[in-house]
């Protein structure tokens, strides 16, 4: 438990903090979760943030990855990255310390047979004739919605 110096001392910084995310224009939403990340490193410091280090840090985001997804990691790591920077006026390297992996997911493409059988499992002939139009244009659907008789050549 923070004694009563260090509880003093966290709370003006933590006014701070929240008079900050105010004047940089930020939604009530973003200053909840930035403020949270705040309290939420002090909490498992037991100690105000304004003087951890690296090691520390790296420590706090280990338990962090193994416990929260990792939106809330990264929510956190940008909520302290603005109390470093805004209210401490301390630059660090975030990605140093923790960086979420990039997810690359490829979009989900069918194969000329899928698509036939999607085309041949159409009730009607000319829902049929429109699947087949949009595949073998290669048109979104907003595209072949706006088709006309004028477009056919």
């Amino acid at each position: 438990m923070m004694n009563s110096q260090q509880q003093r001392h966290f709370d003006t910084l933590y006014q701070q903090h929240l008079n900050n995310l105010t004047l940089q224009g930020k939604r009530p939403a973003t200053i909840d979760a930035y403020a949270r990340a705040v309290r939420r490193i002090a909490a498992f410091f037991d100690c105000p943030p304004d003087n951890l280090t690296t090691a520390q840090l790296k420590q706090y985001f280990v338990s962090l990855i193994d416990s929260h997804s990792w939106s809330t990691v990264k929510l956190d790591r940008n909520g302290l990255q603005f109390f470093y920077r805004h209210t401490l006026d301390k630059q660090w390297q975030w990605l140093d310390i923790v960086k979420p992996p990039q997810l690359s997911t490829l979009p989900d493409i069918l194969s000329p047979a899928e698509v036939g059988l999607l085309i041949s499992m159409t009730r009607q002939r000319r829902y049929q004739m429109f699947f087949y139009t949009l595949y073998s244009l290669g048109l979104r659907l907003g595209e072949g919605l706006s088709l006309t008789v004028a477009d056919i050549d």
